[in-house]
């Protein structure tokens, strides 16, 4: 008898059939003596649309709205049907004792496989893998180690939740909105609050009247101090500023107190993944989608770093006896660095990093025992793993001390101050470059209370003060998780969604609204924009999970606030009016045409949702790079055929219809691109060939 074993990817589907000696390859499964592995292709099974229901949805029309089904049904997705067949056929066989879910170990993953467990009909034991890292050693452990699938049925309870919350809520809404104001309009249990923070922001901004202050510095000896009083350097009045400014000029100052207080700075916790994609958005501009696919890739691919979609900081007690096996994986990399935290005795020196209370699935995201091979690793991936593995390292160095010394001066009865902060042990500082609190000298060490001090000169400065900055996608990801809106897994993606919907721009790492974003937020219900609604859900969703909450109940909650939504869509006087409609006119039916952005260029759209008419405003780009700037290049089709053009530097290429042949480094690069392809080829001559045409493209 033989166990199936239900992996997310083709990619996990591979590993995991490396490790466990599986070698016989079928188009759906790879087969061993123990075990069958086979694979999802992400989610092979959804809820069912409304047209599945009643054919009559096919048309968008609000007089049949709400849509809301007595009891939500599965179907199997179109375009992965042959993989779900092929894990049906696998499912009736006779020689299959039980079934193990290897999907990913979170809310999402446990989705995956449990609609299509039910949709298999599958009634014989299942048991789960449940692991942080896709090192073979933890593969190893998980299987030594595996659970009755029973002890996450609360898990798959909140994710079904989840699903159906939002497609009650997001796809009766967008459909009254996109009906009632004849335009794609988006809206969604999560997106619209994240939306609605953005224009909140961006209503402060514009209403924002900037006002004049003043600062007073003075030079004292080698010392620049600031007028202060009352932990407040701005004054808003310009007689008064200017009078002190008179008063102190050419005057003595009169040290009046010396504070010296000794200060520590703990070592930071790992990163969850909401942090790293605030920092990797902070330092490298990535996009919150962008850090999740890169982690996903140094996670699966490399197995360098463990489970990437965790909203935990810590780790359990149980990981204090791996540490030093991690620590001599990055010592390849990382000489240095390893080699000055063993000095420190080589453990973990940050000891409230273990708590096993604040983990919940998954620990925070660190390195694995994996010894990482750089040369191996795309740009991209380097810095992401660098941040990891660099946080990771501060956990084995002593916590920063410094000594933070206050002078407080009095000339002619105003005060000035001046602070500097001295090093006395930088510890886990010394390897994080450019965050060192330390400055060079002591200026102030030769101070004493009492002791006057001339004046040299003085400085009247005029500033204005500024609007809030528009969120970058680090602080929008900060706003969301103070009000718990979305998961950790699901807030790169809303963000996408927002900018591919048009509500939103992205611009200089900056969000902006957009026209249709403004008219949006001003057509939505008061409580699908509200954060802390959403973010009760948030919190009800995570009291399933945790076998605390009634998911009767919530859905309840869920089904009468889609019926309030709809109904407040119905009755609503407001207006709406397309901000990208032309003057041109569709050929087909008259109505106007809307200018649309897609990622490859403007396209025309008839505004007559009925129509359906659309054409290609700008050329079409490719993915082939100019020479000279490195953007992408338009393609265009002359006499001679199809060739490639980059107007801003008027260079032009013919399409190369013969293949090239590729060095030995081209080779390894491209079928390290392609072998993770969910294809699931198996010859080098498929990957050359795939990734030829892609390059001819």
């Amino acid at each position: 008898m033989k166990s199936l074993i239900l992996a997310e990817k083709p990619s996990v589907a591979r590993d995991l059939a490396r490790i466990l000696g599986c070698k016989t390859k079928q188009k759906h499964y790879i087969e061993g003596e123990k075990f069958v592995i086979t694979w999802a292709l992400g989610h092979l099974v959804e809820l069912k649309m409304p047209e599945d229901y009643d054919t009559k949805y096919k048309t968008w029309r609000m007089e049949d709205l709400p849509i809301i089904p007595e009891k939500m049904g599965l179907k199997v997705i179109r375009q992965t049907t042959a993989q779900f067949k092929g894990i049906e056929r696998l499912a009736k066989r006779k020689d299959m004792k039980e079934l193990i879910i290897a999907t990913d170990a979170g809310r999402e993953g446990e989705l995956v496989a449990r609609w299509i467990i039910e949709r298999i009909r599958w009634n014989k034991p299942i048991k789960r893998l449940w692991i942080s890292s896709y090192t073979d050693r933890a593969v190893k452990e998980g299987f030594r180690r595996l659970k009755p699938a029973k002890q996450y049925d609360s898990l798959y309870k909140s994710a079904v939740c989840r699903a159906e919350a939002d497609w009650l809520i997001g796809l009766n809404a967008t459909r009254a909105l996109t009906t009632k104001y004849e335009d794609p309009l988006s809206a969604g249990r999560v997106q619209t609050p994240t939306l609605a923070m953005i224009l909140n922001r961006e209503k402060e901004i514009q209403s924002f009247i900037p006002k004049p202050y003043w600062t007073i510095h003075a030079h004292i000896g080698t010392l620049t101090a600031i007028w202060e009083t009352n932990g407040n350097k701005n004054i808003f009045s310009e007689q008064q500023a200017k009078q002190i400014f008179e008063k102190i000029k050419g005057k003595q100052a009169l040290v009046k107190t010396i504070e010296r207080k000794e200060k520590t700075e703990p070592q930071p916790l790992p990163y969850d993944l909401t942090e790293l994609q605030r920092d990797a958005n902070r330092r490298y501009g990535f996009s919150a989608k962008k850090t999740s696919n890169v982690l996903q890739s140094l996670y699966e691919q490399h197995k360098l770093v463990t489970y990437p979609r965790t909203d935990s900081r810590y780790l359990t007690t149980d990981l204090a006896g791996t540490m030093s096996e991690r620590l001599s994986a990055l010592s390849s990399v990382y000489k240095e660095e390893v080699r000055h935290a063993r000095k420190h005795s080589g453990s973990v020196l940050a000891k409230r990093v273990f708590n096993n209370e604040k983990v919940t699935d998954h620990h925070a995201i660190i390195p694995t025992e994996e010894r990482p091979s750089m040369n191996d690793l795309s740009v991209d991936e380097k810095k992401l793993y660098g941040l990891i593995a660099t946080r990771f390292l501060t956990l084995f160095y002593p916590i920063c001390r410094f000594e933070s010394v206050r002078a407080v001066f009095d000339i002619e009865g105003e005060f000035f101050t001046v602070q500097e902060t001295i090093a006395v042990d930088p510890g886990f500082k010394v390897i994080l470059q450019g965050n060192d609190p330390t400055e060079a000298s002591n200026s102030l060490a030769v101070l004493k209370p009492g002791k006057k001090i001339s004046v040299r000169d003085a400085m009247l400065k005029e500033n204005m003060t500024e609007a809030p900055p528009r969120f970058n996608e680090s602080d929008l990801l900060a706003r969301m998780e103070k009000y718990g809106l979305g998961t950790p897994a699901t807030r790169a993606d809303i963000i996408e969604k927002l900018l591919s919907s048009e509500v939103i721009d992205r611009q200089n790492n900056r969000l902006y609204p957009t026209p249709k974003g403004k008219q949006l937020i001003d057509l939505v219900n008061d409580e699908l924009k509200s954060p802390e609604l959403t973010s009760e859900w948030e919190a009800e969703l995570e009291a399933i999970a945790r076998g605390k909450g009634n998911p009767g109940e919530f859905l309840q909650k869920i089904r009468n606030q889609t019926k309030r939504i709809v109904t407040e869509i119905k009755q609503s006087e407001k207006k709406y009016k397309a901000h990208n409609l032309t003057g041109t006119k569709c050929p087909e039916c008259g109505s106007l045409m809307k200018e649309v952005k897609r990622k490859d260029g403007r396209m025309l759209v008839c505004s007559d949702m009925s129509c359906g008419f659309r054409k290609r405003k700008d050329p079409k780009l490719s993915n082939r790079r100019c020479p000279q700037c490195r953007k992408k290049m338009e393609i265009h089709q002359g006499k001679a055929g199809a060739y490639f053009q980059c107007r801003r530097c008027n260079i032009v290429e013919k399409l190369e219809k013969q293949k090239k042949a590729v060095s030995k480094r081209e080779e390894r690069q491209l079928l390290k691109k392609y072998s993770n392809d969910e294809s699931f080829g198996n010859s080098l001559a498929d990957a050359l060939k795939s990734a030829m045409e892609e390059k001819d493209e």
